[in-house]
């Protein structure tokens, strides 16, 4: 009955020792990843309507 006993108070020393505190707080800045949503197109600024203007209208 004490060997049963002393299994029982281990493993209960084991369980308050894992579990008696909360893990630290993390703060909400370091839970939010910010990436861009497509990949940048460097085409995307290529077309220029001044330039257009003038090549075309002068």
């Amino acid at each position: 009955m004490s060997d049963k006993r002393e299994v029982q108070d281990a493993a209960e020393t084991a369980r308050r020792t894992r579990f008696s505190k909360l893990p630290e707080r993390i703060r909400l800045e370091d839970t939010v990843e910010e990436r861009a949503a497509i990949a940048p197109d460097p085409a995307k600024d290529m077309y220029n309507p001044d330039e257009w203007l003038v090549r075309y209208c002068l």
